[in-house]
């Protein structure tokens, strides 16, 4: 259904009396904004620890490059690499050539956790083994300083969080920051949730309709918790984001045609490539994916975490690093191909890396895992920054060996976005990555 008759038919306008309307803050009436690089960027937390092995410094590992869409270099198959068989390799350039790789970023300090690494990519800041991951951050997240400091301020539907693994994620959307909060904070969405468990928790409820207007209350603060935070809480009791009368139908409407979508198996094999070869993270980029699509949003952060099983699966750590690859691929590809999202940059990055030794679990294949406890290879990562019709700003086929740190990426992000020097002084750490701009 179209979204103008959708919100047509239910009849809801800026002076219903369901919802109180609520004026956006926004930060400095006149900010000084500076010259923006891109209108749109799109930030991807790569896989669950990769190392690095494995990925830009393949020529000295044991398994060749396994990520051929995203790094030059010739491939090696792996005993019993039917994934590889099946997503191939890519036709056009690799990632690498299109784009500028970092291929020598530190996660300098603090512990080399999943949720520590995602919340150092998100904050700009360098957490410590007191982080709470019970709690939100102490420190103000990426979508927190763009719908603050960009200027003009942006609702709610301009910054999304999507992410793979539910657990303490969601989180990391706003901070304690009582200058900020969750009212600069973005839509958060699982898409496995959603996918496998949505429709039938929410859609297909009981006496489920807008036109109710007995029931109507109540599906939509249902929906509003389902899109807003995680899914396990009612949203009457938890501080939510905030999204405008306009935005919130919006919403339910993109939620309710997934819904519909999902009921009818089209998200069975969304890249016909069958229906087999997905995993959580394929998914979650999918879904990413129809975000942008629909609403062109002007900051969009999405992670994967498959490639966790490293610990003890080395087999299917490679095999679900293949499909991050492809994954990366098929995202940059979208976001080329879809209307609006012209003017586009993508950074890539892994939260954290992995330990040079292996700890001596054993797959099927005799290949043993590996961990991430905090030797130098567990704080080694790429950065990969692309750029959609911004060939005068980002640098194509270039390496940059000089040593940066995960805490750039806010900056540079703020930087893109051209609100970098309206952010207070100590909020964020770090420095833009200038060498991907020319």
């Amino acid at each position: 259904m179209k979204r103008r008759t959708f919100i047509k038919k239910l009849g809801l306008t800026t002076g219903t009396t369901l919802v109180a309307p609520y004026i956006l803050p926004s930060g400095r009436l006149f900010a000084a904004t500076g010259a923006r690089k891109a209108n749109h960027v799109v930030v991807c937390l790569f896989a669950g620890g990769v190392r690095s092995l494995e990925s830009h410094l393949f020529a000295n590992g044991s398994y060749g490059n396994v990520m051929p869409y995203t790094f030059n270099g010739s491939t090696e198959d792996l005993a019993g690499d039917d994934v590889g068989q099946i997503l191939g390799t890519p036709s056009e350039q690799t990632l690498q050539e299109q784009g500028t790789l970092f291929s020598n970023v530190k996660l300098k300090y603090g512990p080399t956790g999943h949720y520590n690494g995602h919340a150092t990519l998100l904050t700009g800041v360098y957490t410590d083994t007191n982080l709470n991951i019970n709690s939100n951050p102490q420190y103000p997240t990426l979508f927190e300083l763009y719908r603050k400091h960009n200027s003009p301020s942006m609702s709610a539907l301009n910054a999304w969080w999507v992410s793979n693994s539910l657990g303490p994620y969601p989180q990391l959307n706003y901070s304690t920051d009582p200058s900020y909060g969750p009212a600069y904070g973005a839509n958060y969405i699982q898409p496995q949730r959603f996918l496998n468990v949505g429709y039938d928790s929410i859609y297909s409820a009981e006496n489920f309709a807008f036109g109710n207007n007995q029931n109507t209350n109540q599906n939509i603060n249902a929906l509003r918790g389902f899109c807003d935070e995680n899914f396990s809480r009612v949203f009457s009791n938890n501080e939510g984001i905030v999204n405008t009368i306009e935005d919130r139908i919006l919403l339910e409407s993109f939620i309710q045609d997934n819904f519909e979508k999902t009921a009818l198996g089209a998200f069975n094999d969304p890249w016909n490539i069958g229906i087999n070869v997905y995993n959580n993270d394929m998914l979650t980029i999918f879904f990413a994916e129809e975000i942008i699509k629909e609403f062109k949003p002007e900051l969009l952060v999405v992670n994967m975490q498959n490639v966790d099983t490293a610990h003890s699966n080395t087999t299917n750590y490679l095999k679900n690093l293949k499909r991050a690859d492809y994954a990366l691929a098929h995202l940059w590809k979208t976001i080329k191909t879809t209307a609006g999202m012209e003017n586009t940059i993508l950074i890539a990055v892994p939260e954290h890396g992995r330990n040079s030794q292996t700890n001596g679990r054993v797959d099927a294949f005799g290949r043993e895992g590996t961990d991430h406890t905090g030797d130098s290879m567990s704080r080694d990562v790429f950065t990969m920054v692309l750029g959609h019709q911004t060939d005068s700003f980002v640098n194509t086929n270039s390496i940059i060996d000089t040593e940066k740190e995960t805490i750039d990426i806010v900056p540079t992000v703020a930087n893109i976005l051209g609100f970098d020097n309206d952010i207070p002084i100590g909020r964020i750490n770090g420095n833009v990555l200038n060498e991907a701009f020319n």
